[in-house]
This record gives C-alpha cells, structure tokens and sequence, in this order.
C-alpha cells in the first residue's frame, strides 16, 4: 500500500504519489513577491499545474515576463493566470489603471468587431509577458444596477447585448494563445450581496434565469471557451441548499449536461467569505471538486505555502475517507492538465499578433456619452477636479489610480486635485476650489446617497460645474457638462479629460 503523506511538510513520497499530484493539480494557488518563491517553484516539481498572478506580483511588463520565465522554467506548459478583466479590475496595469476600457464601455459601443480587436490587443500583451490563463470576461448581465460587486464589470443589462460581447472578447482573447475564462455561473448580475464579504442569494424561477442569466454563457461556449469559472452564488431555482460553487446541480448537471460544456470549471476565490466563512476553505475546496470544478482559484487574500498545503491534504484526505471519489480529482486533474497542453500548443500556433496599442484610447474615445445640459463657457483655464470616493470593492481594489485629474493637469497646467468622501463633501469642495471652475467626478452616483447630496450642494452653488461620472450613468446628467465614461479604466481618464477641455 501507497502511503500519502499528509502533513504540511509535504515532504517524503508525497512528491511521487499519483493521487497527490492530482491534489496539486487541481489548485490555482498565489503567492507573494515579484519573482518565484522556493516554494512555488519545488510544488510544481511535485505537481502543481497552475499559478496565479494579482497585482501584488506585478510591477511592470519586463518584470511579469522575467517572473513567468522563471516559474517556467519548472514545467513549460505552467498554466499562468492573471484577474485580468481590464477596465475597472485590472493587475497588468495594477499601478496606473488600464491601458483599455472595461466590459461596460464596449457594450455601450456595441460594436464586436471593436470588443474582439481590444481582447486580442489584451491577449497580444499577456502572451508577451508569458501569461497563458486570463480569469475574463464577465459574461453577467447587470440586471441590478445597485449590485455592488458587477457594475461596469458588465457588458450590459440585457442578455442579447452580453452574449454577443462575451464571444467576441473570448474570440479575440483566444486568438492569441491565452485561454479565457468566462465567469461568474450561472450569473452574478442580479445581486445586491458582494460574494466577498456573504453568500449572495437570487431569487428568480428557472424561467427567469434560463433566459436572462445564461445566454451569454451559451454564447461563450460556442465561441470555445476554454474556462469558466463558477460563482458562489445560491439560486434556489437551481440548488436551495448549496452555492453553485458547491452545487453538483448546477456545475454537473446544468453547465456539464444541460449546456454540454466540456472546458475547465474553476472556482471563483476559495477565500471569500460566501464560502470560507460558510463551510470553511477546506472542506469547501473538497465540496467544489466533488461537485464538479475543477481547479481551485486561491491565492488573492492567502497567497502562502501552508494554504496550498492545507488544500493539497485536505483533497487527499477526502479522497482516502470516501468522501470524495478518487476517479472526480484524477478527472479534474486531467482538464487542468489539457487546458496546459492546450495553452503551450496555442502558444506556438498562435505566433506574433500585430500589435495595436492605440485600440483602448479608441474604444474609450468611442464609448463617451455627452451631455450639455447648461451654457456655461468653455473649460479654457486651470480647473479644480473634485474627485468624490466611494468605498472601492475587494474585486477592483484599491491599488489602482482612477479619475481625470492627472490627464487635466497635463492637459491644463496648473490645475489642481482633492479627494473627498462623506458628509460635507460638497462644501469642502467649494473651499477648497476657491475660484477655479470645478470638474466633479464620480463613481456610481446612484448608489451613494452622500455622493449625490455633495453633488447637489456643489450644483447649487457652482451651476458650471463640469460632472465626469466613470461608473454606471444612472442618475439623469446633471452639470454644465456631464460626460459618462462606463468605467474608471486610465483610458477612459483620458478620453473623458479630451472631452472636458473640447467642451
């Protein structure tokens, strides 16, 4: 008999068992530092198939492309992954915010020929550095424009508009050799719960979410996708008891038989509380697999050796006490495995795409709504841009630079900036502005009641007041000039700041 070992030292003859290099296999694990840890690197001599990348890991292209090559250089086909959505939830660009407009900006365009050409100018980028897995698109639809965690994240509100988008962006994306991920199923949009922080709940009937909700994910599979990633989400017209991370209705039955997807299933992140504080990472990762995902997304907030070696013990365990059978983990290995086979084949085939580093200022340009409700003058002279903070969620973060003020600066020499939030936010504006035109940007004004009454106040006393509003434009245009970019991406920064000094 074969002894497993299964303790965290990991050491022994675990690194040649079969049923542990499968528990390894199966993971997507993150780690901390801009270059390969030891550790990283001796679990994918025993194993590991995958790894992923956030913006703690990234400090510029040149960097990504060294670090890919050194965990390469430990199996040539390491599945690299990358959070990569562009727009709003960026890591490439993790320091200056995204070279290219996010899902929302698109699908305002509707335009998929533009969609295709911004995905595979993304892909271009990611091969170049290495990158062979992109955790993207978001193919939701945004039925709840109060949803706290989607919003610009989403081609739209309705299904037709998403699904097209979402095979475009696959398409394009593909077309360069990374492989896409389309998440979140069977659908985040029509949600007022961030599955970071709870258990989101939708409560629509079977109807509803066969029309609404999975389009776009039928559309993605057609367009061969070769990932897509689950959402710890529970849909009580799907499954009352489990999330569909955890839900073999949901991932087995509906997405692997009803839709008869045949790609990878991945987890969304293991540690968001909607199932860490639920069921425990632990036995959640063994529910998810046996469930049927098959790669384990960890490493955003636990990003160390012990979390993979926890995860790697607590699959063998379950597999050695019944709980899980030994036949589902070998499966979900082997389609971890395929996906890396496939990633290093398209990797070759896929060649040189040209590049066109021009395609996301275009896109954002394309994507601009303007509305002039005064007839205030031009913006010829230094302005103040007031920028107005809300709390930013776990999925954008809070790394990433957003706004128009360092573009107006550029654009306006001797402009000048502040940042404000809360109660009072309005008249702390007008002081600080003192007599210079004001340029207030905001971000989602609709969900923000102190946002809206800063807003208000500033309006009131300063009626030419410029409005840049970089989230969902649901409140009615208000200002001088109110300009809606859909997403905070540093193109749309830039576009919208065009846009201000053009009037």
């Amino acid at each position: 008999m074969t002894t497993i070992a299964t303790t965290a030292s990991g050491g022994g003859s675990a690194a040649g068992d079969s049923l542990t290099r499968d528990a390894l296999a199966v993971l997507q694990p993150g780690f901390d530092g801009t270059t390969a840890p030891d550790w990283v690197r001796r679990r994918i001599g025993e194993g590991l198939a995958s790894v992923a990348l956030f913006g703690r890991n990234v400090v510029s292209e040149d960097q990504v492309t060294a670090l890919t090559a050194q965990l390469r250089a430990e199996r040539d086909d390491l599945l690299i992954a990358i959070d990569e959505e562009s727009g709003d939830v960026t890591r490439l660009d993790v320091r200056t915010g995204s070279s290219f407009p996010g899902n929302h900006a698109l699908g305002a365009v509707d335009d998929p020929d533009l969609t295709r050409a911004v995905s595979r100018e993304l892909g271009r980028r990611l091969a170049a550095c290495g990158v062979t897995f992109d955790w993207a698109p978001s193919a939701d639809v945004n039925a709840d424009a109060d949803n706290p965690v989607i919003g610009v994240r989403s081609f739209g509100a309705t299904p037709d508009l998403v699904a097209r988008h979402t095979a475009a962006w696959v398409e394009g994306l593909q077309s360069t050799g990374v492989a896409a991920c389309t998440k979140h199923f069977p659908g985040h949009g029509d949600t007022n719960v961030d599955s970071h922080h709870a258990v989101p709940r939708i409560d629509v009937d079977a109807d509803t979410l066969y029309e609404r909700e999975l389009p776009p994910f039928r559309a993605a599979i057609a367009a061969g996708t070769r990932a897509i990633m689950s959402a710890h989400i529970l849909v009580p017209a799907l499954d009352p008891d489990r999330p569909g991370t955890l839900s073999r209705r949901v991932l087995t039955e509906l997405l692997r038989g009803e839709l008869g997807y045949q790609g990878l299933i991945v987890t969304d992140g293991m540690e968001m509380r909607a199932i860490s504080g639920t069921y425990g990472l632990e036995h959640g990762v063994v529910l998810a697999i046996a469930a049927g995902a098959d790669a384990i997304c960890v490493g955003g907030g636990l990003c160390d050796e012990g979390t993979v070696l926890k995860l790697r013990d607590a699959l063998v365990a379950a597999v050695r006490s019944g709980e899980l059978p030994a036949e589902r983990l070998a499966d979900a290995a082997a389609r971890v495995r395929d996906l890396a086979a496939w990633t290093a084949a398209a990797r070759d085939d896929a060649g040189k795409t040209a590049p066109d580093p021009e395609i996301g200022l275009v896109a954002a340009r394309r994507a601009l709504a303007v509305t002039r409700t005064g007839h205030a003058a031009p913006v010829t002279q230094p302005v103040y841009v007031a920028q107005f903070n809300p709390a930013p969620n776990i999925a954008v973060g809070d790394r990433t630079p957003w706004g128009v003020a360092a573009e107006l600066q550029r654009l306006l020499p001797g402009s000048a900036s502040g940042s404000f939030t809360g109660e009072g936010a309005g008249d702390a504006v007008l002081a600080a502005a003192g007599g210079r035109r004001i340029v207030a940007v905001v971000r989602d004004e609709h969900r923000h009641d102190w946002m809206r009454s800063a807003l208000s106040a500033l309006l009131a006393a300063r009626p030419d007041t410029v409005v840049v509003e970089m989230g969902l434009p649901q409140a009615p245009p208000r200002g001088a000039l109110h300009i809606a970019t859909y997403g905070a991406a540093r193109v749309c920064g830039v576009a919208a700041a065009e846009a201000v000094v053009a009037g």
